[in-house]
């Protein structure tokens, strides 16, 4: 869910399952929801419940927030240990392949750092194309 705020109004983008089609594959459709928070009347059905929003407290916000970090870290670490075992690799010589060391693949791994900026790129450009990137870093 995207949401961006503009006077008073927040703007929801919310992507939900498309309308089922001959061919078996899932596909998402976007919805742009505006919500006046002064304005009850403005809020969809059955996607907010006042009493909950009322109730939430920054605590609770800050450690959504966390749970959520956890399971980012989570996912990527799986999508780094996918890549680097599709490829056949060891942690080491995948180190050594793209010139980081082998903590760095440990930490990813376990879910310790996360891969940012052109070290997330390439792990993308490795999951789509792993001979073509690893010709070109040699």
């Amino acid at each position: 869910m995207l949401l961006s705020i503009q006077s008073g109004v927040r703007s929801f983008i919310v992507f939900q399952p498309a309308r089922p089609t001959l061919k078996r594959q899932r596909t998402m459709s976007m919805t742009r929801i505006k919500i006046d928070l002064d304005d009850p009347s403005t809020f969809p059905e059955g996607r907010i419940e006042p009493l909950v929003v009322d109730s939430t407290t920054e605590v609770k916000i800050a450690q959504q927030e966390q749970a959520d970090e956890a399971e980012v870290l989570k996912d990527m670490a799986r999508y780094a240990r996918r890549i680097r075992r599709r490829m056949g690799l060891s942690q080491t010589e995948l180190a050594r392949r793209i010139a980081v060391s082998p903590e760095t693949i440990r930490n990813w791994e376990q879910g310790k750092r996360c891969p940012t900026g052109a070290a997330r790129a390439l792990l993308r450009l490795l999951d789509k194309a792993p001979e073509t990137a690893l010709r070109v870093l040699t």
